[in-house]
């Protein structure tokens, strides 16, 4: 054999921040390395709930309640090895990344400060600040809106001046279904886009009776 063959190219997972109205990208955050595990929990969403109410039994009242979790991993190891190159690595580590996570649950400053100071002169009822759009990305089969339900970073090593340079960041998200939804919003559309590739998926399955051993149901 000539060698060995090359490394795939893995698409990179991560994050998409979009606006309020899911109308413009502001930003997007790519994993460094993608997680080596993913789990998924659904709850089914059924008009009967107690045994023996026969009449609704089939009945489903919309998409499953959907929670993931994933655990994601920093590493500022191979950037500090050509310190020209990662100026910014150099300075602060591996924080610019840690506070883009963060970034998910928090206001913006001025959003705050404006928020506070027109609830102060009386001008408006005190609300929380309207937040950003948040789709997690996990290959183009998967765009799925989602709101952060579980938030933990470990952090691992640091530099001389106590910046982190290895993390984990443990996250869980509630999918954001067109029952959370407005349905005529961008996060709805996004999210009824992913069910149709779903379906389109599971129309590519084909099989028979006779694949359990069975010939007929009568």
């Amino acid at each position: 054999m000539a060698g060995y063959p090359r490394s795939p190219n893995v698409l990179k997972g991560g994050f998409v921040v979009m606006d309020e109205a899911g109308a413009k990208v502001q930003r997007v955050h790519a994993f460094q390395y993608n997680p080596d595990s993913l789990s998924r929990t659904l709850a089914p969403r059924g008009a009967g709930s107690s045994p023996g109410d026969n009449a609704q039994a089939l009945r489903r009242t919309g998409p499953p309640a959907e929670t993931i979790a994933l655990e994601i991993e920093f590493d500022a190891t191979d950037a500090l090895e050509h310190p020209d190159r990662h100026a910014e690595v150099v300075e602060h580590g591996i924080a610019a990344d840690l506070a883009a996570l963060e970034s998910f649950l928090t206001p913006r400053v001025e959003t705050i400060t404006a928020t506070k100071a027109l609830a102060d002169q009386g001008l408006i009822e005190v609300l929380p600040a309207p937040g950003e759009l948040l789709l997690l990305v996990l290959g183009p089969a998967r765009v799925l809106p989602v709101r952060i339900t579980g938030f933990a970073i470990t952090e691992e090593a640091f530099d001389r001046r106590l910046n982190p340079i290895r993390a984990k960041a443990a996250l869980s998200f509630q999918v954001l279904t067109s029952e959370d939804l407005a349905m005529t919003s961008r996060a709805a559309e996004l999210f009824l886009a992913h069910l149709k590739r779903r379906e389109k998926l599971v129309g590519g399955l084909g099989t028979s009776l006779a694949a359990l051993g069975l010939e007929s149901l009568a």
